[in-house]
């Protein structure tokens, strides 16, 4: 939306996309870093939003989010 795609097709790309990398991942049971290194190319547009995503620290707050639910999630079980 931000680059003036309406929110309808900005939602439906944005979650294609993601489903066809987890896709990959499922299909080919390769490491998704393994499958990241195919398909970017030196200075392409996949590297650029990689680069902004580490920018903010995106895996690290995805690893912070998944073990604060399980750490939760324990804490309930035990309730």
């Amino acid at each position: 939306m931000r680059l003036g795609l309406p929110k309808d097709i900005s939602t439906v790309l944005a979650a294609q996309t993601t489903l066809g990398a987890a896709k990959m991942v499922v299909e080919t049971g390769e490491h998704p870093a393994k499958l990241k290194d195919m398909v970017a190319t030196p200075a392409g547009t996949t590297v650029e939003g990689l680069l902004a995503l580490e920018q903010g620290k995106l895996r690290a707050t995805l690893i912070a989010a998944v073990t604060e639910a399980a750490r939760r999630a324990k804490g309930l079980s035990l309730a």
